[in-house]
């Protein structure tokens, strides 16, 4: 018997927008995360800022790689076009089925081991070629289905519930995506609905490649060295008929906090985060001020989120490669072999 299915019955009095879809209709199945995690508080954003944004189902195609993150793919817009591809490799996915059809919006959701490590030089030539999408990595620091190793952008001298130091230096994805020409560029905190509905708001409509780093607790890793309760030590003092996991339900992280002010989020496994909102006087199209003020901020311990940088005229792949305006999918044999004579004309122009 399966419970990951919702019920199809609506109530009869929820709002519905102007395309006369309510926010369930931008749903997807029910979460199989461990409860309270900040992945889930990014799919529920990522519902709500559709709903508003009155947009239409079918044309969403959300893609995604490995990890707990991309899992997250399967929980909103069930009425959308999907594609769960291998580690990492979710960027050249989604590059050729945007060059195929660029009337679709496209979703990438990736997580800080799918597009930091295994992926990092997909994330690299996606952000470096203008690919029109909107990128989010859920990031926790952690590898989360292979039970909680530092991941890439996990910051140096931080301990796992272990003990374990971790003597590497973080992979900076913000820092990453703007050196590499993402027209837009945010990051936000799950728990921060007010700041994040926005953001994705506006990512959806950026033309051009958006990236946004989203900070997402992870809720799940209580098996530190020396316990007698941790999944290692149970499995080497226990002869099971198969193998279960049981991770104990945690509240949401949540915060509120106005533009320009410092919030210090305790985490579930007692770690603080210093999360820094951009004042309201903030410019976000000054690219290498932006970068100045980040590096200021990361020195001083803490994680700028908002609107970090806009492009006020983007342009993407399709622009670079000249490509028609008619999606390459639809064209037919008339158009892709035009015949021999425009094969010489062209050649000629080549010469």
């Amino acid at each position: 018997m399966t419970y990951l299915a919702k019920p199809k019955l609506h109530h009869p009095d929820l709002q519905a927008n102007s395309r006369g879809y309510t926010r369930r209709d931008y749903e997807g199945k029910i979460s199989t995360l461990c409860a309270g995690c900040g992945h889930d508080s990014i799919s529920a954003a990522v519902v709500q800022a559709c709903f508003e944004l009155e947009i239409e189902p079918a044309r969403v195609a959300k893609l995604s790689g490995i990890g707990c993150s991309s899992k997250t793919t399967d929980y909103f817009l069930g009425n959308s076009h999907g594609f769960n591809s291998v580690h990492g490799r979710m960027p050249s996915v989604l590059t050729g089925a945007n060059l195929a059809n660029r009337e679709l919006i496209y979703l990438g959701v990736s997580g800080d081991g799918d597009s930091a490590s295994i992926g990092l030089g997909q994330f690299a030539h996606c952000m470096r070629r203008g690919v029109n999408m909107v990128y989010l990595v859920e990031n926790n620091g952690v590898y989360g289905l292979t039970k909680g190793q530092f991941s890439a952008t996990a910051d140096k001298g931080s301990k796992s519930k272990r003990g374990v130091v971790n003597n590497d230096e973080p992979v900076d994805m913000i820092g990453l995506a703007l050196m590499l020409g993402a027209s837009f560029v945010g990051r936000s905190f799950s728990g921060d609905k007010q700041q994040l509905v926005p953001l994705i708001k506006a990512a959806i409509e950026h033309p051009g490649p958006a990236f946004i780093d989203v900070i997402s607790p992870c809720v799940a890793f209580n098996n530190h060295a020396g316990s007698t309760r941790s999944y290692d030590y149970v499995r080497e003092h226990n002869e099971a008929v198969n193998r279960l996991d049981f991770i104990s339900a945690r509240s949401e992280i949540t915060v509120g906090y106005a533009p320009g002010e410092v919030a210090e989020i305790v985490q579930h496994d007692g770690s603080r985060l210093r999360l820094r909102k951009i004042a309201a006087d903030y410019d976000p199209t000054n690219h290498s001020a932006v970068m100045n003020h980040l590096q200021e901020r990361t020195e001083a311990g803490e994680i700028v989120t908002g609107l970090l940088y806009v492009n006020p005229n983007p342009s993407d792949l399709h622009q670079y490669l000249n490509t028609t305006d008619r999606p390459l999918n639809t064209l037919g044999e008339a158009e892709l072999c035009p015949g021999s004579a425009a094969l010489e004309k062209f050649n000629a122009g080549l010469r």
